[in-house]
């Protein structure tokens, strides 16, 4: 019998039983990419270290160009040209201009840039503005980006390629991050044979190994496979232990429900502290967390949809409160294509396919089994009908968590 905890029990289980790892290390910028900010990143200088126009166009005082038209142009000589790269020597006097590229430097005394779009070369050293401009046009200010003391990045953040740049931009060149986790996969049952190999009779191929694999790698962690381990205590006993001693947590697909040979409890029970035997949800409800040796050992449901889902919601979030990770989910507003059922008692997750139709997101339910691998392929992302929710009508708002890999 399964004494089971809702899923916001099991999360809370998680924060409380968890903490972070203190493990991290310092990698150069350019091997930074996906990696988990270690500690918050403060600025120790100004970007841009200078005043810089946003066009082509010559840099002036506001002021000389208020009230200017086309039939009326602003007059103002032309005092010099600041080439890109160059640093701005002169000091802008009234009723002046100098000539200054994209990102070039402004001269003290200008507080604007007019596009060369709205002025006239006349030929004899002035040029006549046919558009005013006011004060901060056309312009980014030295600090406008980055000033001393401002917090660029914060800690827990997965770095992306825009942070990279950020980075770069501070002159941030190495950077504190969590080291990377790793964790062992291990699929239990006498019925699994490898991908490669054709199944006889009775046989189906391991998924749940490589696809808990590709989940766990592109969230972040090392993965060591320790292959399939048949139905038998002694072998499936020495297996865990390997992998608790050789990885930060483990998981272990198969042999999670109460049958005469799941005994992926009682070997937990044997060597550590089980936390729980079952989810109010569905698909998943048989799952175990434990813990032996301080590290964190999950046993998921066999069926690969179940399973990915246990990982998605539950292992994944403790990975990520190891790693000190920043969960936040984006979902995005849909209604429902057609109704859909659910068994009250149990939150019930599905997924689904998004469509954009005239101007909204539609979600299209994809149905099956928990055993059938093909409703997770092609999924956008999924949804949840809370547990005590017979069901959602059609038409029915869903908040759809999207990117099902990470």
């Amino acid at each position: 019998m399964l004494y089971v905890k809702t899923p916001e029990e099991v999360l809370d289980l998680i924060k409380e039983r968890f903490t972070p790892l203190d493990k991290t290390e310092s990698v150069p910028l350019s091997r930074a990419i996906g990696r988990v900010l270690a500690q918050d990143i403060t600025a120790c200088e100004y970007v841009p270290d200078f005043n810089r126009s946003t066009v082509d166009g010559y840099a002036v005082r506001a002021s000389d160009t208020f009230g200017c038209t086309d039939a009326i142009p602003a007059i103002v000589q032309v005092a010099g040209e600041i080439l890109m790269g160059q640093s701005a020597e002169l000091l802008l006097q009234a009723e002046t201009c100098c000539v200054v590229p994209t990102g070039g430097a402004l001269p003290d005394g200008a507080d604007s840039v007019v596009m060369v779009e709205y002025t006239e070369d006349y030929g004899d050293g002035t040029v006549g503005i046919l558009k005013s401009v006011a004060p901060g046009d056309n312009v980014i200010f030295r600090g406008d980006d980055v000033y001393p003391g401002k917090v660029v990045l914060q800690k827990g953040r997965v770095l992306g390629a825009q942070d990279i740049g950020a980075l770069a931009a501070i002159g941030q060149i190495a950077v504190p991050v969590r080291q990377m986790l790793t964790v062992g996969v291990i699929s239990t049952g006498d019925e699994l044979v490898p991908p490669e190999e054709v199944p006889q009779a009775g046989q189906v191929r391991d998924v749940n190994s490589p696809m808990l694999e590709a989940l766990l790698t592109a969230f972040g962690a090392k993965v060591k496979n320790y292959g399939i381990v048949v139905d038998d205590f002694d072998k499936l006993s020495e297996k865990i232990r390997q992998a608790v001693s050789e990885c930060d947590m483990v998981l272990i697909s198969g042999g999670s429900s109460v049958g005469a040979k799941d005994a992926t409890c009682r070997i937990i029970e044997s060597m550590g502290e089980l936390l729980l035997h079952g989810i109010a949800i569905k698909p998943g409800k048989p799952t175990i967390l434990g813990m032996v040796a301080d590290k964190p050992v999950f046993g998921l449901p066999g069926h690969p949809v179940a399973a990915y889902f246990i990982t998605r919601l539950f292992a994944l979030p403790l990975l990520g409160r190891l790693m000190d990770r920043d969960m936040t989910a984006y979902a995005v507003s849909a209604r429902l294509a057609e109704s859909i059922s659910a068994n009250q008692g149990r939150a019930q997750y599905h997924c689904c396919r998004l469509e954009q139709k005239n101007g909204e997101w539609i979600a299209w339910p994809i149905r099956g089994k928990s055993g059938l691998i093909t409703t997770l392929a092609g999924a956008d992302g999924y949804f949840c009908i809370d547990r005590d929710c017979e069901g959602l009508p059609r038409y029915a708002e869903v908040q759809v968590t999207v990117s099902m890999g990470e």
